[in-house]
């Protein structure tokens, strides 16, 4: 882990042109980090989204069956807000994720099809900021992709990928994790911020069964008041933080 010398946050790593985002539900990446997504895909570089579940148990209103695809379109369309157009669906069952070599092998899997130098994940860790639990789909991907960003470079741990025509991947140079309670970096958000904002509105039916409060206050109030925090240790800009690990 590359450790702070100081209360301010790096800059995120600039030399890099592929990314490969991997989190457990729709959502996650637009509450967790699609300002710096927008800023990336801005500037031309290359931003695939890798879900490990269609988010089906995310709206108690709506049987499984029919919240999944409903979650799916909502997430294509968050994704396509930023600049993203490819977006793949593990479908682990949401809200049960179990970590072990069966994740570690879907995600290693997408890795080596996609081939980034960056990848992106979800706060792994018990808890958000040492007093709110984590839930355990977030643990179990967030973990499994700093895995199998290793995993991807050796054909000898899951060699049927190497059977399917997926060649190792040692060439991923870091993982990045948002949402991090002891974030070490950060890219700029200033111009990916109104397009960050879109596309978590674009969760309309989550966020209208998570709070009474008008969709769209709700979504620029809560990504501000993130980008915020982040850019008081990143020069006063606004920022997304990130926990910045290399390999």
């Amino acid at each position: 882990m590359t450790e702070p010398t100081n209360d301010q946050l790096e800059p995120m790593p600039e030399d890099w042109q592929r990314a490969l985002a991997v989190v457990a539900h729709p959502d996650d990446l637009e509450y967790g980090c699609s300002a710096a997504v927008a800023a990336w895909t801005e500037e031309g570089r290359e931003v695939t989204y890798v879900l490990a579940t269609r988010g089906e148990a995310g709206i108690d209103t709506l049987e499984p069956h029919e919240c999944g695809p409903l979650r799916e379109r909502e997430q294509r369309a968050g994704a396509a807000a930023v600049g993203v157009t490819e977006v793949e669906f593990l479908d682990h069952r949401d809200g049960v994720i179990e970590y072990g070599p069966a994740l570690r092998r879907d995600i290693a899997a997408a890795i080596r099809r996609h081939r980034p130098e960056l990848v992106i994940t979800l706060n792994h860790r018990d808890t958000w900021d040492g007093t709110a639990w984590n839930t355990p789909d977030h643990v179990a991907v967030g973990r499994a992709t700093l895995d199998a960003a290793a995993d991807a470079g050796n054909r000898w741990i899951f060699p049927e990928l190497t059977e399917r025509g997926l060649e190792p991947w040692n060439g991923v140079r870091w993982v990045a994790v948002a949402a991090s309670a002891t974030p070490t970096h950060a890219a700029d958000a200033t111009l990916g911020l109104d397009r960050a904002v879109r596309s978590l509105l674009e969760h309309r039916t989550y966020i209208e069964a998570l709070t009474d409060q008008d969709p769209e206050a709700y979504a620029r109030e809560f990504l501000a008041g993130e980008a915020r925090a982040a850019g008081e240790r990143f020069g006063g800009n606004p920022a997304v933080a990130f926990e910045l690990f290399s390999r």
